[in-house]
């Protein structure tokens, strides 16, 4: 039984989140503001959080930040079509994805669901190995942790996942569409934007200069890579 957390200052909005989830096996959980969501995940385990941008008392991006000051749940933000400014900012400072009003059902639903599986570590029957190593950078996929030189990253799911993906197969360039295939679980639909975020944020965590990595390449026209070369 998975906890989500919904966060939504109109409660029709809420209501309606609660009968798509609502045959999934889930305990949903209600949040009004910032605020409230915020003291939700301080007194319960939460798996997910589905948190709308723009509420009073405090904003879903200020939520946010605070959330991922010490908890790196996934958060799916919840947009109007209007607020792709938003959109980038929630995806540049922790969110793992977005879904746009209005909602579509199934969307949500298969949204969530990859959420949570690739966040519990559900399903996956080939065997891979437990520890990943390229130059400082070291995964340890049964702790789930990532250090670099020794120290400790701070890594969201999808970031976590992203970085996995590329160091199992360094070398080999994946295009934005088969990253957000691989990692999101889903379809593409154009967005290519959504993993161009995830990588430069990634970058900063992982590079000393992210305009000149070491690590996380771009192939101009093709995507990214992992580079092992000099490493080996």
């Amino acid at each position: 039984m998975y906890n989500i957390l919904i966060c939504d200052d109109e409660k029709d909005i809420v209501n309606a989140l609660k009968i798509y989830l609502s045959d999934m096996n889930y305990t949903l959980l209600e949040a009004y503001t910032g605020k409230e969501a915020l003291n939700v995940v301080s007194r319960r385990e939460v798996h997910l959080i589905l948190m709308d941008i723009m509420m009073p008392e405090m904003d879903g991006i200020s939520a946010m930040v605070k959330i991922r000051e010490q908890n790196n749940v996934p958060i799916i933000l919840l947009t109007a079509k209007g607020e792709d400014t938003d959109k980038i900012l929630g995806l540049n400072i922790g969110a793992d994805d977005y879904i746009t009003k209005p909602f579509h059902p199934v969307e949500v639903a298969a949204r969530v669901k990859s959420q949570l599986r690739r966040y519990m570590q559900l399903g996956g029957g080939e065997v891979k190995p437990q520890m990943l190593c390229i130059g400082g950078i070291e995964l340890d996929d049964k702790a789930k942790s990532v250090t670099l030189d020794g120290d400790e990253l701070a890594l969201t799911p999808t970031e976590y996942d992203i970085l996995k993906l590329l160091m199992e197969n360094s070398d080999r360039v994946f295009s934005p569409k088969e990253i957000y295939k691989r990692v999101w679980l889903d379809a593409p639909l154009g967005n290519e934007s959504t993993v161009a975020v995830h990588i430069r944020h990634l970058r900063e965590k992982i590079e000393i200069n992210p305009a000149d990595p070491r690590y996380l390449k771009v192939v101009w026209g093709q995507g990214y890579k992992m580079e092992k070369g000099k490493w080996k």
